[in-house]
């Protein structure tokens, strides 16, 4: 199965997964549309993925604003009246821990990796009815599958959005609709430095185990073959598999092993 001449429409799409998904996308001749908040960090992306692939726009759009998000899902509609897959990657983390997160920290990771991906997928879901098909990609995490130090909000808001995609898996509102959620662990990318700390500033600096995680074209390789196959669900990770088996089948040693985590 390849992604040739299909519309692929990627948020948070100017660095990390985002990027290279649209970089080995652009490989394959896919056409893109490209969405991140900044314009020159997205231009640079649409630059490198027009020396493979012949269509490429970007889209400034900030997912947490519903009304942008609406004229962002008509915009990429019109530049080619068709759109066959949505991948949901944009998203922040968080570094602090519950007792000292305000409420407001943890509105606006609830905003970005929740209601944003629910936002664009439900205006753009009369498309994909008015086309009777299409695919979803939903980039979770880990955390969407157990709770774990210093993400509390974070890891509140991934079991939501797995919750919510799970539910649209279930309901299949449309037959040729195919959604699969990504769940990395640890990958190699700057997401951390924007990371949301008690106050809502950002941590600014690389975390260490994001540091020595998986390298990001790896994770992006092995979600376009998750993509291919029409998967429900991929773990891309490797301490954190591990730990997630631990919880289900050793409570106990889950418990004793996250608390010593960061």
């Amino acid at each position: 199965m390849t992604y040739k001449d299909q519309v692929i429409f990627i948020t948070g799409a100017s660095s990390g997964i985002g990027r290279q998904l649209a970089l080995l996308l652009a490989q394959e001749k896919a056409w893109l549309i490209l969405t991140a908040r900044h314009h020159d960090t997205l231009e640079a992306v649409k630059q490198e993925c027009l020396q493979y692939t012949p269509h490429c726009e970007i889209l400034v759009m900030d997912i947490t604003h519903e009304e942008q998000v609406n004229e962002g899902a008509q915009r990429a509609w019109q530049l080619f009246r068709k759109i066959d897959v949505l991948i949901n990657n944009a998203g922040v983390t968080q570094r602090s821990k519950l007792i000292d997160t305000q409420v407001s920290a943890i509105r606006q990771l609830m905003e970005v990796n929740f209601f944003g991906p629910v936002m664009l997928t439900k205006a753009l879901l009369p498309y994909f009815r008015t086309q009777q098909r299409g695919q979803i990609i939903v980039i979770s995490s880990m955390a969407g599958l157990m709770g774990y130090p210093w993400r509390s909000g974070y890891n509140a808001a991934k079991h939501a959005l797995q919750g919510y995609f799970e539910t649209l898996q279930t309901e299949q509102p449309i037959p040729q609709l195919y959604t699969t959620l990504v769940c990395p662990g640890r990958i190699h990318t700057p997401i951390t430095y924007a990371a949301i700390t008690a106050d809502g500033s950002p941590f600014g600096k690389m975390d260490p185990g994001q540091e020595h995680g998986i390298p990001v074209e790896r994770c992006a390789r092995r979600i376009l073959t998750a993509m291919r196959k029409r998967k429900k669900l991929v773990l891309i990770a490797r301490a954190e598999r591990v730990l997630l088996w631990f919880k289900r089948f050793f409570p106990p040693l889950f418990y004793l092993i996250a608390r010593k985590g960061n």
